[in-house]
């Protein structure tokens, strides 16, 4: 039996984390209409091959840099580095198939600060169709692709990270800490690893063995505890701009 995410809805999540939060710098990956970056306050960086964009998303940020492109692309033009950014928070909601997401958090972690942390969306599928790999097949409602399989590859490959898996409906957010940007663990055992998972389904790998692998946090004591997780990286709010108008 799948173990379901039925905590409070994951926009909600990161609406409450952006308002109660002050990062230097956010990254989401996969975008499209801006609604989970709209609330942000600090210097952000977003990516999406096809923006649908149609409401104010600059709000107060300091900077907000757009890039219409796959997110192999925009790691490989060189941004983060010659813009000396160190990601404090990152949100990756790409291509949900996993060697996708796998490519995208070996990137970002290089570019992150030691204490930040990286969000996986959609890695606790509730059912089998959903994590079909099939892109001209895809269902009608939730679609989590096979990015599950990040949960047992970081398990394996990286058990010196702290994965805390939270309950946010429907699919999870699994929130990566204990971040080393200076880590070639992944890049090395990338062939390996889609060897190994590329072929595998989960009713190969085993629902049950699935589950093992963590247990579920309450998304709302999370929020009321502070969000914990964040300390090391969370600004002063006193720090965030307040945009006034020169003009009349």
């Amino acid at each position: 039996m799948f173990k379901q995410a039925n905590g409070l809805k994951y926009t909600k999540f990161m609406n409450a984390l952006h308002r109660d939060r002050l990062f230097d710098w956010y990254m989401e990956i996969g975008c499209r209409t801006g609604r989970t970056f709209a609330p942000v306050r600090g210097k952000t960086i977003v990516v999406d091959p096809f923006f649908r964009v149609e409401d104010n998303v600059i709000g107060i940020k300091p900077a907000l840099h757009i890039f219409q492109q796959p997110s192999d692309d925009f790691f490989a033009s060189g941004f983060l580095k010659s813009a000396k950014v160190k990601l404090s928070f990152s949100f990756l909601d790409g291509m949900h198939l996993f060697e996708f997401l796998l490519r995208d958090f070996i990137a970002t972690e290089k570019a992150s600060h030691p204490d930040g942390v990286i969000a996986l969306h959609d890695c606790c599928p509730f059912g089998h169709e959903m994590t079909t790999r099939d892109l001209d097949n895809t269902p009608k409602r939730a679609w989590t692709g096979d990015v599950w399989k990040l949960i047992p590859i970081l398990a394996k490959h990286r058990p010196d990270l702290t994965v805390t898996v939270l309950d946010a409906s429907p699919t999870g957010i699994v929130l990566v800490s204990g971040l080393d940007s200076k880590s070639t663990v992944l890049d090395r055992a990338y062939a390996k690893i889609l060897q190994d998972y590329s072929e595998l389904t989960l009713e190969d790998f085993g629902v049950d063995a699935f589950n093992d692998l963590f247990d579920f946090h309450d998304t709302a004591a999370f929020i009321a505890a502070g969000y914990p997780l964040f300390d090391g990286v969370a600004l002063d709010p006193a720090q965030a701009l307040r945009p006034e108008k020169v003009t009349p």
